[in-house]
């Protein structure tokens, strides 16, 4: 059994998609940071000093009465609040992501083109009487005589 395993595990594929999950891992942090500590604060600057991952709305007071200046005095107090500023936040994430993810597809996706290399034009025509393979550029078949530029 463990010698099964052993082979399920050394496939390439699965261990593509191990280090491709990891990469991802890092990735999705690196994103996260980028997002929280590069474009949040001169965005919530330009809007004033405002900074979204302190929006959010109080449905139930906790254990201190608010108004609570950051959500995490109302999250201490123990009040229910509704987030919608780190959604946000997660949303401007994922669009960042996702336009990476998609750079990155485009870029393979040429790579394949370029690969690609066009068809080559055709140096032969059938026959339309014997249907033999002759040059494209013969007026009359080899083979069976005939004048193809009448056909």
């Amino acid at each position: 059994m463990f010698k099964e395993f052993k082979e399920f595990a050394m496939r390439g594929n699965v261990v593509d998609m191990a280090v491709g999950i990891i990469i991802g891992g890092a990735f999705g942090t690196i994103v996260k940071s980028l997002v929280a500590d590069v474009l949040m604060p001169p965005l919530g600057l330009l809007l004033g000093g405002v900074d979204f991952s302190n929006f959010f709305v109080v449905l139930k007071q906790g254990t201190t009465a608010g108004p609570y200046a950051a959500l995490a005095e109302a999250q201490a107090a123990g009040a229910v609040t509704i987030n919608y500023g780190v959604f946000i936040n997660t949303v401007i994430s994922f669009i960042i992501v996702a336009f990476a993810i998609f750079l990155l597809i485009r870029g393979i996706n040429r790579l394949r083109r370029e690969e690609e290399a066009p068809p080559a034009e055709p140096t032969t025509k059938d026959c339309p009487f014997c249907m033999s393979s002759i040059p494209i550029k013969a007026s009359r078949c080899p083979n069976c005589t005939s004048d193809l530029a009448k056909a």
